[in-house]
């Protein structure tokens, strides 16, 4: 089975040192009118195969004037990160169910 490519973007660290991200997943919540996208590090999504469990960055993002630029806010509220972990169960659900066909 072939995978599927997956959107990646760059994100600098605090020390400005960039770091590659594969998008796992984009979704928007209705009632705030907020946009939400889980990243994990390219590393990891290649040893990914190996292991059961990979780190996930979840982030709030507003897209700007030009198409190519995102601007990532951390989750500041329980709220935010309780939609995100919903969101995340799903998508692991989802994906699990991928792999059993």
């Amino acid at each position: 089975m072939a995978k599927e490519e997956r959107e990646r973007i760059i994100i600098p660290d605090e020390n400005g040192d960039e770091n590659l991200f594969e998008v796992l997943f984009k979704f928007d919540v209705d009632s705030t009118g907020k946009s939400y996208m889980v990243t994990i590090p390219v590393a990891s999504s290649e040893e990914e195969e190996d292991s059961d469990e990979v780190e996930v960055f979840p982030f709030r993002y507003e897209e700007n004037e030009d198409e190519d630029d995102l601007a990532l806010f951390p989750l500041e509220t329980d709220e935010e990160w309780e939609i995100v972990e919903e969101m995340l169960n799903t998508f692991d659900d989802e994906d699990f169910g991928k792999e059993q066909s």
